[in-house]
């Protein structure tokens, strides 16, 4: 049978279709006859990436995958290798999201060399765990500009420990309270805020200082 070509955006529409949301789903493992239901929020994320994997096969939707699940993105919705890219993220939604949204030098780096990456989507699960038994509250599709803000302290909200940054941090986006930190209005911001953040940055500042130029170059290309 010949596969589906979705888009991002047709693969979320389709989820939705199928009812995902207040879905529930039980995470268990099994060795030599021995069954555990897991009940540590540790584990759904690289779950439910796993599987909208085998839903995408299941219903015969073209999609590749890294052998290294932590090569980025995590499913390529094309045969191009520079087109609907799709990264999978979940998060406990009584909380406010706290997952890496990336690698922050590895990003960095990653849109000198694929620039395309920055249109990745990015399809997030917000759900509730009781016990092992997990339940979808919500899902978002959004580019990553749209998930991420500033913070006090750095133009971009960042992880930061002992005075080194390791990964960009999500705001919460759907947030409706005034105090609320907003998502960038669009990729130039996210950029610029990428760029003052690098230049703030002890152990970027020089040799990144060109990093902008040097994306915008090769981005336009």
């Amino acid at each position: 049978m010949r596969k589906k070509y979705f888009t991002s955006n047709q693969l979320y529409n389709f989820l939705i279709e199928n009812e995902i949301i207040d879905a529930h789903g039980i995470i268990n493992f099994k060795l030599k006859g021995t069954s555990i239901n897991i009940g540590t929020t540790d584990s759904v994320g690289i779950t439910l990436q796993s599987w909208l994997g085998k839903f995408m096969y299941e219903n015969n939707i073209y999609f590749r995958e890294a052998k290294n699940t932590q090569v980025f993105p995590d499913y390529k919705l094309s045969p191009k290798d520079d087109k609907h890219l799709l990264e999978v993220k979940a998060f406990n939604y009584n909380s406010s999201p706290n997952f890496d949204i990336a690698n922050f030098n590895s990003y960095c780096d990653s849109l000198i060399e694929k620039p395309y990456n920055l249109d990745a989507d990015y399809l997030i699960f917000g759900y509730t765990m009781n016990n092992s038994k997990v339940t979808i509250k919500n899902i978002w599709l959004k580019k990553i500009w749209q998930i991420s803000g500033k913070s006090q302290k750095w133009p971009l909200r960042v992880q930061v420990k002992r005075g080194m940054i390791y990964n960009i941090r999500p705001v919460k986006w759907y947030s409706t309270h005034p105090n609320s930190t907003d998502p960038f209005n669009n990729k130039r911001e996210f950029i610029d805020a990428i760029y003052q953040t690098l230049l703030k940055y002890s152990q970027t500042k020089e040799t990144y200082k060109h990093w902008k130029e040097k994306f915008i170059k090769n981005y336009t290309s």
